[in-house]
């Protein structure tokens, strides 16, 4: 194995996943992030594990892995959760898909993202600039896709406990639905409860995610430039919703933040790995929609699957290139279908007439044999 640490540049979810599990097989490791600090920016909402469950257990000390449960947007409900997952007419609000349930964590992405951090040292501040391959490695320098026909906005707000009732009705955690003449798309899930966020016994609230998204038709479907005609936009859209659902959005007080997601993906590509000392995963390799909820998962998977191909190489001697070779061949064969396989969801998401039991957004979510 080439002398010297390996280098991990981002602290996003992914890699600090793969940081934990090079710690654990007590492989060296640096880590780099481009950000000042973990608060630096936004952390997202919420993050579904599903069939990745198994892996990242293999990649975190038991003990992290234990406090999963800790970090769930909803623990008590957690601990009762059937997996369900509806899709529903949002403007009749009636469900009309159940997605096949499994098993799942519905985790807050911040606090996931920190509690990763636990005894791993981050280079704040470290963008990469370049990096340069010699017959040692590799020297890094540091600073100090196709985009899709969909517009995105999405809000954080707090709800009072009368307030997210209604939604909470349709599912605890969270639900789906498309608008069968206009094609919006929306998502609710909850981020925290009460209890977690310790309001429970006085002013109680709910923190959820509200989230929108429709197809591209004309000039009048893209997005505005300021937050107030953001979300100007999202309640002129959700009046056709079923009361309840355009409740939710209406209510969506003016000064909050209203965020803008550009939807892209890209296949896993090919690149040069020099001899494998570079190599990409997680969004950097294979970027995709949200609309099947299995990015982190297959992130997770490459940062297993590439810390077990170092781990082997450092007992038995055989050169990087092979190991990471076999590693890239399988991510792509894993990953390509996986990221056309949500690129089809998002555009099934904003076809309510196309839906059925077999449509890409509506599929068991598992890894592809």
């Amino acid at each position: 194995m080439a002398e010297g640490p390996v280098l991990i540049v981002g602290a996003g979810v992914v890699g600090l996943v793969l940081a934990q599990a090079l710690k654990k097989q007590g492989i060296a490791f640096i880590i780099f992030d481009r950000d000042e600090h973990i608060n630096a920016r936004g952390h997202g909402w919420g993050i579904t594990i599903h069939w990745a469950l198994e892996a990242l257990k293999n990649c975190l000390p038991s003990s992290l892995f234990e406090k999963l449960n800790t970090i769930q947007v909803d623990p008590e409900q957690g601990r009762k959760d059937t997996g369900q997952f509806l899709f529903l007419n949002v403007k009749t609000a009636e469900p009309v898909f159940q997605i096949p349930p499994s098993p799942r964590l519905r985790i807050n992405r911040e606090k996931f993202r920190k509690l990763l951090l636990e005894g791993i040292e981050v280079q704040w501040n470290k963008a990469l600039e370049n990096f340069e391959v010699n017959n040692l490695g590799v020297v890094a320098s540091f600073k100090g896709g196709s985009r899709l026909p969909i517009r995105f906005l999405g809000a954080t707000v707090k709800l009072t406990p009368s307030e997210i009732e209604p939604l909470r009705a349709f599912d605890p955690l969270l639900f789906q639905g498309c608008h069968p003449e206009t094609g919006t798309f929306l998502w609710f899930s909850t981020l925290d409860t009460p209890e977690v966020n310790g309001s429970s016994g006085s002013n109680e609230y709910f923190s959820a995610q509200l989230n929108m998204s429709w197809p591209v038709k004309g000039p009048g479907d893209e997005v505005p430039a300021s937050n107030e005609e953001k979300l100007k936009k999202m309640k002129e859209i959700s009046s056709t919703f079923e009361t309840r659902l355009s409740t939710a959005i209406q209510r969506i007080p003016d000064d909050t933040e209203i965020m803008e997601i550009r939807l892209a993906d890209w296949p896993c590509l090919h690149w040069p790995s020099s001899d494998g000392k570079v190599t990409l995963i997680g969004d950097a390799a294979h970027a995709m929609t949200m609309y099947r909820g299995e990015a982190a998962n297959h992130g997770i998977t490459d940062a297993l699957d590439l810390c077990q191909s170092l781990t082997a190489m450092a007992k038995d001697g055989k050169s990087l290139k092979p190991r990471i070779h076999e590693f890239e061949t399988e991510m792509r064969e894993r990953t390509s279908w996986a990221v056309l396989m949500s690129r089809q969801a998002c555009l099934d998401a904003h076809d309510f007439s196309s839906l059925n039991a077999d449509s890409a957004i509506l599929a068991r979510r598992a890894v592809k044999a």
